[in-house]
């Protein structure tokens, strides 16, 4: 990702100085945004023009700066928000922490939620997207076909895994928490299997897909709001297919099933805003691999025509006024 600008860095400035003063800006007709991040990178310039050009301030704040503080009327302290809690969040990013950290930074949006305020995404998806394992559960429940995964909690259980199913072919096996294709490894047999402490303690094992053509490929859709915005395919020489590593993104117009599957696999999750990635089965049918309620979008962007900020600045702003015209 790019590094902020000097000016992008000066503008987040004088916004959080702005909003300090209870006075400043908080005007029923404009709602106040917040961008939860953890880094001013190239999708939170993006994001916060794309509010600007919409005649709307967004505030990037971190996660991590938030507080519970229950001397407060609204019992949060949350940077650059004295007099009020936002009326709607964007977050980008929760941020690395230990588990309490990240426990606490969930409570927080679980909190703004508890008081009213809209939230892309709220806390509930942001679990449900993130802990790979619930996702899992979550689709193949709501009948959005998934390759075929298993999730244990001993090498000796995914050892017996791996011996039934490498049998057919690999697995791959994926951190609980991750993202941008990091820390994936092929597993052809169960001496594969790295040490427990290597995981985390967990094996998240999924079928692996084998490509159909020569090149490796897969499908990222982005939904917002329940419409898809914008697609790709991302092709690569090597199975890891993310544009961050390497892969070639390819502008498509999404099939009609695809556009179905991923809209029905971002309503099981529960979240406004995902992408959804998946990739065709053996026969063809299309399988979810993942669904991001924080995806990043500059892969896409560029093979995209019109400024996806600006869409998903718009979608939100939608909803962001539809919750407070709604009390």
């Amino acid at each position: 990702m790019a590094v902020t600008s000097p000016a992008m860095t000066a503008f987040v400035a004088n916004q959080m100085c702005a909003y300090l003063s209870p006075a400043n800006g908080e005007s029923e007709k404009n709602p106040r945004i917040a961008i939860f991040t953890d880094k001013l990178d190239w999708h939170v310039e993006e994001i916060v023009g794309a509010f600007t050009r919409l005649g709307v301030a967004a505030v990037p704040v971190r996660l991590s700066a938030c507080k519970i503080d229950t001397t407060r009327s609204d019992g949060l302290a949350i940077p650059g928000f004295r007099a009020a809690p936002p009326d709607g969040v964007i977050v980008r990013a929760i941020g690395d922490g230990a588990l309490e950290a990240i426990t606490l930074r969930l409570g927080v949006l679980h909190a703004l939620a508890a008081l009213g305020v809209a939230l892309v995404n709220d806390a509930r998806a942001i679990e449900r997207c993130t802990d790979k394992s619930m996702a899992s559960f979550l689709l193949a429940r709501s009948g959005v076909a998934t390759p075929a995964t298993f999730v244990t909690q001993t090498l000796a259980q995914a050892r017996a895994v791996a011996r039934r199913e490498c049998a057919s072919g690999p697995l791959v096996l994926k951190p609980l928490f991750g993202a941008q294709g990091w820390g994936l490894r092929l597993i052809g047999s169960e001496s594969d299997l790295p040490a427990p402490e290597e995981i985390g303690g967990v094996y998240y094992l999924q079928r692996f897909v084998a490509p159909r053509g020569e090149a490796f490929e897969d499908t990222r859709i982005l939904v917002s709001h329940g419409e898809v915005v914008a697609a790709m395919r991302r092709r690569s020489h090597h199975w890891i297919t993310n544009v961050g590593q390497g892969a070639k993104p390819v502008a498509i117009e999404p099939l009609p099933r695809e556009r179905e599957i991923a809209l029905r696999a971002v309503a099981a999750l529960g979240a406004a805003f995902a992408g959804v990635d998946m990739i065709e089965g053996e026969d063809g049918a299309p399988l979810v691999l993942e669904v991001n309620s924080m995806a990043g979008w500059s892969g896409l962007q560029r093979v995209t025509p019109f400024s996806i900020a600006e869409r998903l600045a718009a979608d939100a702003l939608k909803a962001f006024e539809a919750s407070r015209a709604h009390g």
